[in-house]
């Protein structure tokens, strides 16, 4: 029986354990604050847009940022599945071409969709920035093009994604991109329609042995989740919080995360 239970300890851990051997790589990002798309409030400046990751790299924040593909194969910045929340308009975002984009608004302003390519090239070289690939459309060719798009960037980054097939697809193809499995509590998600199991295995981290990221970006608010508390403390992974929204949370999250995206309050790089 206790051998039993001995092979079962092994397995869980070989399951949930991150990839352990590049955590030089994650070094710039430890004890750093990332802007979650961008310092934005949503108001005069637009999430994810220009004038956002401009004021962030201004008050020397990292960034945390989505991309797309849209129809005419332009990899573009944006967050939302639809166009409506940011827009007004109630289309999907990769239904559309990038022309079409251009004639659309965020939240009234005068500010667009933007390209890729046109935010990398408003940041400094040291600037931390984590790109978040979206499952929206055709997910592995945005992953194809996100990583086309960064071969000759200069600068430091890593992508992660909610969606293991692609952290799983840069393990595989790109194994010399840092990569990060973006999680959080999926049983408790109801509007989700994803399979119960899938959930299960999802939330508990068990697919970080198909996946192997390099870090594991796991949502603030389920810090006591059991296997994250097993990466962050006895495997001492790299973990990664999103979303911190107030100085009470960050310092109650403090000591299980090696770096913090935050929106909705202005942290003092102090703290670190």
């Amino acid at each position: 029986m206790i051998i039993i239970l001995v092979i079962l300890i092994i397995l869980y851990l070989y399951l949930i354990c991150p990839k352990l051997s590049r955590r030089k790589a994650m070094k710039p990002y430890e004890k750093k604050f990332l802007a979650h798309r961008g310092l934005f409030n949503n108001l005069d400046v637009p999430e994810n847009s220009l004038p956002a990751f401009k004021k962030a790299v201004a008050n020397d924040f990292g960034i945390e940022l989505d991309v797309q593909l849209t129809t005419d194969d332009q990899l573009v910045v944006f967050h939302d599945a639809s166009l409506k929340r940011m827009t007004g308009i109630d289309k999907d975002l990769t239904s559309c071409s990038y022309e079409e984009l251009q004639s659309y608004s965020l939240l009234e302003t005068d500010e667009k969709i933007p390209l890729f390519k046109d935010v990398l090239a408003c940041l400094k070289p040291d600037t931390p920035l984590v790109i978040e690939i979206k499952s929206e459309g055709d997910y592995i060719a945005t992953t194809k093009k996100a990583v086309e798009m960064t071969r000759d960037y200069q600068g430091l980054f890593n992508m992660e994604s909610f969606n293991p097939m692609v952290i799983r697809y840069l393990r595989m193809h790109e194994p010399q991109v840092i990569r990060g499995q973006l999680a959080y509590s999926f049983l408790s998600d109801k509007e989700s329609k994803i399979p119960w199991l899938l959930k299960f295995a999802l939330s508990n981290l068990l697919l970080n042995a198909f996946t192997r990221p390099d870090y594991v970006a796991f949502d603030c608010k389920g810090y006591e989740n059991f296997s994250f508390r097993i990466v962050s403390k006895l495997l001492k992974g790299e973990c990664v919080a999103w979303t911190v929204r107030s100085d009470e949370v960050f310092k109650k999250i403090k000591p299980y995360y090696n770096c913090f995206i935050f929106d909705s309050y202005l942290p003092d790089n102090a703290d670190l």
